[in-house]
């Protein structure tokens, strides 16, 4: 049977020395620069334009959102990074909070997006080297495909992948027309199992 989100609800919001809620069975973030369209992503897979705030004012989402997916685990949106004119008291503050979360252990997998029709930035490759310093597995997803050809997706997805020093693979996505949507699914399903499979095993070491 096919994954499906039936239903998604927001949480809570962690700022910084905030208490994150209760763990769940399983912890996905997901990162990328300010306006790479993590909201949009979030609302599209469950099918609600009004569950994570959207705005066209990069730097909005200063906070980490936790949802609840299917009751079961979390979904967690972290904020934008690389907001040029953000003051540096933001950025250090935004990259304390990033760093307190990322090394907390709650974190099973990221998804780290990344815009489709632009060679990642340096900030996005800072990120990179920060999932991979904290051993954390991830799943790219190259968003706004829907400004490219359908021809040309499946390429350019695995050409901004490989720019950014990440194996050169990469799911195209776009919240505009739904391409990469049941891809998305798919992974995040399996992510889940994975994670519940890992602490099943530990569970029966430890017995």
């Amino acid at each position: 049977m096919e994954f499906a989100i039936k239903q998604a609800e927001f949480v809570t919001s962690a700022g910084l020395g905030s208490p994150y809620p209760e763990k769940t069975a399983a912890e996905i973030a997901i990162v990328g620069k300010s306006n790479v369209g993590k909201s949009s992503l979030i609302n599209s897979l469950c099918n609600n334009k009004k569950l994570a705030k959207t705005s066209s004012n990069p730097g909005k989402t200063r906070l980490i959102n936790f949802f609840k997916i299917n009751r079961e685990f979390y979904f967690v949106d972290l904020p934008g990074y690389g907001f040029a004119r953000a003051p540096k008291t933001e950025k250090d503050k935004w990259g304390k909070l990033m760093e307190d979360y990322l090394s907390s252990g709650r974190v099973d997998h990221i998804f780290m997006l990344i815009d489709i029709r632009h060679a990642p930035t340096e900030d996005d490759k800072l990120m990179l080297q920060w999932i991979i310093y904290y051993n954390l597995p991830f799943t790219l997803i190259a968003t706004k495909a829907d400004k490219i050809a359908k021809s040309k997706r499946a390429q350019m997805a695995n050409a901004a992948a490989k720019q950014l020093g990440a194996p050169p693979a990469a799911i195209a996505f776009s919240s505009e027309d739904g391409w990469g949507r049941d891809f998305v699914l798919q992974r995040m399903d399996q992510v889940v199992k994975d994670v519940k499979n890992l602490r099943a095993g530990i569970d029966i070491e430890q017995q």
